[in-house]
């Protein structure tokens, strides 16, 4: 099996905004250590789509990874989100960010433009040229309108540089396959697929609802290659509720509403996101409760 050197509970980290909109530094800081200190994560990702990545500027995406790497030290890993539909601009992000001492980057597959797998497999494999670091492929095909396909994983996996797989495409006999076959990390990319994720041979979670239930999924992951598979499938069913109701709306927008509940006001969303509803919102606080996170 391959080796989690990235760790094995990634939590993709939203991004504070102040009452301006704008990015604030200090709260992200302040999240980032709450992650990592009270919700045991291996590694923070900044600027995934759970961070807004959509709708924040190459600036303050550079700006976030260095606050966060700052700001957590060596307690955790920082993994940067520099993928985008524009190949030569992704490049150019992960040549920047490498330049801030981050330990990993993720790149989703190109969107909109819907590319042949040729032209995906081209893309990944500029970004993994473009620096060093250890590139995490996001394969989550409803949202880029691709996947990234069996044979295009098996290519990847032969650059030296291209070192796992967030994997939201729930293509189970497909992951399982790249899994035995190759040496790349497969994290799962759904919260709630986490234990089956696990059973494939995949290694660990980049979770949203690890806002919450950080320090539990990491229990449950602990118990799963301890061996202790009863213990896994008990902490699985006790916080599905959390891992489905994450995604009541969007999940950025469910996060928020948490933290908000929790006393720990992260700020609004970025257009065109919207704060939950206030229904939504509230039934959420009281799952955080009743599940006591």
């Amino acid at each position: 099996m391959a080796e989690a050197t990235l760790g094995r509970l990634i939590t993709a980290m939203v991004t504070p905004f102040d009452d301006n909109g704008d990015v604030d530094i200090a709260r992200a800081r302040e999240l980032a250590a709450r992650l990592v200190d009270e919700q045991d994560n291996d590694a923070v990702l900044v600027s995934g789509t759970t961070g807004e990545s959509p709708t924040t500027t190459p600036k303050e995406k550079l700006q976030l990874a260095k606050a966060v790497k700052e700001e957590v030290g060596d307690r955790a890993k920082v993994i940067a989100g520099i993928g985008s539909n524009d190949t030569r601009a992704s490049v150019e992000l992960a040549r920047e960010t490498a330049k801030l001492g981050v330990d990993g980057l993720l790149a989703v597959t190109p969107f909109y433009s819907l590319p042949p797998q040729d032209a995906i497999v081209s893309h990944f494999k500029q970004i993994a040229d473009a620096t060093d670091l250890p590139v995490i492929l996001y394969d989550i095909p409803h949202r880029a309108g691709r996947e990234i396909a069996t044979e295009s994983m098996m290519e990847l996996a032969e650059h030296p540089n291209i070192y796992g797989v967030k994997d939201a495409k729930k293509d189970v006999a497909g992951a399982a396959r790249v899994i035995a076959e190759t040496d790349l990390v497969y994290y799962a990319g759904d919260d709630a697929m986490v234990l089956s994720e696990l059973s494939i041979g995949g290694q660990g979670l980049v979770g949203t609802s690890t806002h919450f239930t950080g320090r539990r999924t990491k229990e449950l992951i602990n118990a799963w290659f301890s061996g202790d598979q009863a213990k896994a499938l008990s902490i699985y069913q006790e916080l599905l509720p959390v891992y489905t109701g994450v995604f009541a709306t969007q999940g950025v927008m469910m996060v928020k509403a948490g933290l908000a509940h929790q006393g720990f006001s992260v700020g609004g969303l970025r257009a065109p996101l919207l704060d939950a509803p206030a229904e939504l919102a509230e039934e959420f606080g009281k799952l955080l409760d009743e599940t006591n996170l």
